[in-house]
């Protein structure tokens, strides 16, 4: 009996498709924070040699923010009621920048979101730590 040439096809389509499919997320909890980054992930504990980390989850990891405020001071009153003590707000108008430097990020106990990938090298299997996670 003659194979069906769609069948075929069909059974091509099916496995390249396997095969490129990105890998999965999973779940890891961390044993110990980073820098000597220890991450408890299907039976295995990972370390620092296993995972690439978001740069934002380290210690000392630096944001700047930019913008510009317009608002306005609360209405207040003061003095002895002379008309230049009387209620009034002061105008807002000014343009900020705020450096922010993270002190404080994964503890032991927290959770995150891991996606396995194959090293640069495609020597090993190692992982990426997407971002902490909770479940509520």
């Amino acid at each position: 009996m003659r194979e069906n040439p769609y069948n075929t096809i069909l059974g091509i389509v099916k496995d390249t498709s396997i095969n490129h499919n990105s890998p999965s997320i999973k779940i890891g909890k961390i044993i110990t924070p980073p820098p000597e980054i220890q991450v408890s992930y299907n039976g295995i504990i990972l370390d620092k040699k296993d995972v690439w980390i978001s740069k934002y989850l380290l210690i000392g990891y630096e944001r700047t923010a930019k913008g510009h405020i317009e608002s306005a001071t609360q209405n207040r009153a003061g003095g002895g009621g002379d008309a230049e003590y009387a209620s009034h707000n002061h105008a807002i108008d000014n343009d900020y920048t705020d450096n922010i430097i993270y002190t404080d990020t994964l503890k032991a106990g927290d959770y995150v979101s891991i996606m396995p990938m194959v090293s640069e090298d495609n020597s090993s299997q190692q992982y990426i730590i997407l971002d902490q996670i909770v479940h509520l």
